[in-house]
């Protein structure tokens, strides 16, 4: 049974963030792909929860898992159809 990586440090830029990971990977993401991360504030981003599943921020209601972050998804929630 292989495991999945785990985080172990988030940081932000003006336009994305950085993952590292247990395994020594780095992932680069677009602020553009989590609105709600987007749309916060630096103190807001800054109280984000590591998990051994992924990141959790509580204020704004974002949770990211490593699986998706790893399979290229961003947020999830966002519908196709937007209501009017």
């Amino acid at each position: 049974m292989s495991t999945s990586p785990e985080p172990v440090a988030v940081r932000f830029e003006e336009d994305g963030f950085w993952v590292d990971l247990d395994d020594g990977r780095t992932l680069g993401i677009p602020l553009a792909w989590f609105p709600r991360l987007l749309h916060a504030t630096p103190a807001q981003r800054r109280k984000v929860q590591l998990s051994r599943a992924g990141l959790h921020w509580h204020e704004i209601d974002e949770d990211i898992s490593i699986a998706g972050l790893l399979a290229g998804r961003g947020d999830m929630t966002q519908s196709a159809k937007h209501a009017a």
